[in-house]
């Protein structure tokens, strides 16, 4: 295991190190790509270029040498394969972009680069993002560091996984139902999907683009209050960021700024009791039929230990949570058949060896590049935007997404600050155990779809440990909810809970 980043117990103190010059950026950039090459089996990264990484490295040690560098400098960071890359191939998990390479970075890998951050390649994911488990990469599914024979979860599971083995301190991710915080869930860390609109969607390939936003992976809350704040802001070049939150501007230092607010109000609270006044609603129909009773007893016990801090639990509803599965299904892959239709095998991508004219050609092309996921998505997508069925499927899905968010809308604010519950309904299970039942794996969703379909921030992080099938001991995650650009407040409410349990700092293959 890499000893240099399994010394630091957060993005704070290996940052000290860096400025009191304890270690070097070129220094731990060689050990994690060391570590990156050792742990081959985890199938955590699909591309490492250790030029391009140590080139960073060696600018990172000259703005640290200078004593003015920005603050992720010379931190250690992968980004997930669906943001596009200078230098490092873009293939968003799937063969029909199997050598691509970008001629400009995606709006994230800019502002963490500008930052100073040190990128150490591509992260594996599952193809285009439709994926719960990290299995459906053209590139083979990657391995839980709790449990090899385990999921990660998806699609991010790849940014879970190096974070959680400590190849890397944080890395990046997209949650488009659930894909940041149920490999965070799985694997033991912390991960949060901001508010839909505050991180520019420019140059990540997409999936759903009313359900697609990109968020950070890390340790902790507190450390993923350093990648999301300067990730997030307007970008004009997104037609879907949002250039103010609740009248504030979107922009790097919004985040932060509500972070330190919330955390300031909390240390002005009672010692033993920081939260208190603070209420956490508790859905009752995200303990119903389906949730391991080793999750539901990893909640319930982190659900007490906020009203130790003070938080007041609250009943409340939220009754269309069962219908978020059909909504989303139906949404998603209408938008993954009008995204991907760009693939056609004229501009860019893969195309096939032998056809005959351009349509036999962009239909061979298709069926050789995208897996069998991808097309099982692309013809529900189709099927339901097809005329004859529009009106039936896609409108009425619409109908009830808007009715999921008025769900929310009713609880938040006026029943409860925050809500709280299961992301995930079990443990990882075991790669490959839904293989003949491609659907299984979308009923996992259960907890995480509805917030997309919203548009809310949620965030995971770790609150215990359950048996597996192997019976490792794998992670759980406790989700937490909040209202439209709340993030601030959700990573301190997260904070508070981590500053008395250590859940989070449990490190994968360390005693």
């Amino acid at each position: 295991m890499s000893q240099v980043l399994h010394t630091f117990s957060s993005l704070a103190a290996l940052r000290q190190a860096l400025q009191s010059k304890q270690i070097s950026a070129t220094e731990l950039a060689q050990d994690c790509l060391a570590e990156i090459e050792r742990t081959k089996a985890l199938n955590a990264f699909v591309h490492v270029d250790a030029e391009l990484t140590l080139s960073q490295a060696r600018q990172a040690d000259v703005l640290l040498a200078a004593g003015n560098a920005p603050a992720l400098t010379g931190i250690p960071i992968g980004h997930k394969d669906v943001f596009v890359t200078q230098g490092w191939r873009s293939t968003a998990g799937s063969n029909i972009l199997k050598n691509y390479v970008s001629p400009f970075d995606a709006t994230v890998v800019n502002r963490l680069l500008d930052m100073g951050a040190v990128s150490l390649g591509k992260l594996n994911c599952d193809e285009f993002a439709m994926g719960s488990g990290n299995e459906h990469s053209a590139f083979g599914p990657a391995h839980n560091p709790w449990d090899h024979q385990a999921v990660p979860g998806g699609s991010s599971g790849a940014s879970a996984a190096a974070v959680a083995a400590r190849l890397v301190m944080a890395s990046t991710g997209t949650d488009t139902g659930g894909s940041v915080r149920q490999p965070a869930a799985l694997c033991g860390v912390s991960g949060i999907k901001p508010t839909y609109g505050t991180v520019s969607r420019y140059g990540m390939i997409a999936y759903g683009s009313s359900l697609d936003q990109a968020g950070p992976i890390a340790p902790s809350a507190a450390d993923l209050v350093e990648l999301l704040d300067p990730m997030s802001g307007f970008d004009p070049r997104d037609s879907t960021s949002a250039e103010f939150c609740n009248g504030v501007a979107n922009a790097p230092g919004r985040i932060r700024a509500d972070f330190d607010r919330a955390v300031s109000q909390y240390a002005a609270g009672t010692t033993e009791q920081p939260l208190k006044g603070l209420r956490i609603g508790v859905p009752r129909e995200y303990f119903g039929e389906g949730l391991s009773n080793d999750v539901a007893t990893a909640v319930e016990a982190a659900l007490t230990q906020f009203e130790k801090l003070g938080a007041t639990r609250v009943d409340i509803s939220l009754p269309r949570t069962r219908l978020s599965i059909p909504a989303y299904y139906v949404i998603a892959p209408a938008e993954a058949s009008s995204n991907l239709s760009r693939y056609d095998g004229v501009r860019y991508g893969h195309r096939a060896d032998q056809y005959t004219d351009l349509e036999d050609m962009s239909g061979r092309s298709r069926a050789e590049g995208f897996g069998p996921e991808v097309q099982r998505r692309i013809l529900i997508g189709t099927y339901v935007l097809s005329h004859g069925y529009y009106d039936a499927y896609y409108l009425q899905a619409q109908r009830l997404r808007r009715m999921i968010a008025d769900d929310f809308r009713a609880v938040l604010g006026a029943q409860c600050d925050v809500i709280m519950g299961p992301v995930t309904p079990t443990v990882a299970k075991p790669i490959g155990v839904n293989s003949d039942d491609p659907t299984a794996d979308w009923l996992a969703d259960i907890y995480t779809l509805s917030l997309n379909l919203a548009g809310l921030p949620g965030m995971s992080i770790p609150c215990g440990f359950g048996p597996g099938a192997s019976g490792a001991a794998l992670p759980i995650g406790l989700q937490i909810i909040g209202n439209y650009f709340d993030e601030g407040r959700l990573l301190a409410v997260a904070h508070q809970y981590q500053q008395v349990t250590d859940w989070h700092q449990r490190i994968a293959g360390q005693a």
